[in-house]
């Protein structure tokens, strides 16, 4: 039981991209989130 659960923790998943890509792409989405809220936002007055 203890070595299939070794053997199990050592296999790692193949995805075929990086996670730094992952994390890449979703800060560019998030950041392009950001600067569509702000234009949407500049031209009211503040309540």
């Amino acid at each position: 039981m203890i070595l299939a659960a070794a053997q199990s923790a050592e296999q790692t998943r193949d995805l075929g991209i990086s996670p730094y890509a992952v994390g890449a792409i979703t800060l560019v989405i998030f950041t392009l989130l950001v600067l569509a809220l702000l234009s949407f936002g500049k031209g009211r007055e503040h309540s």
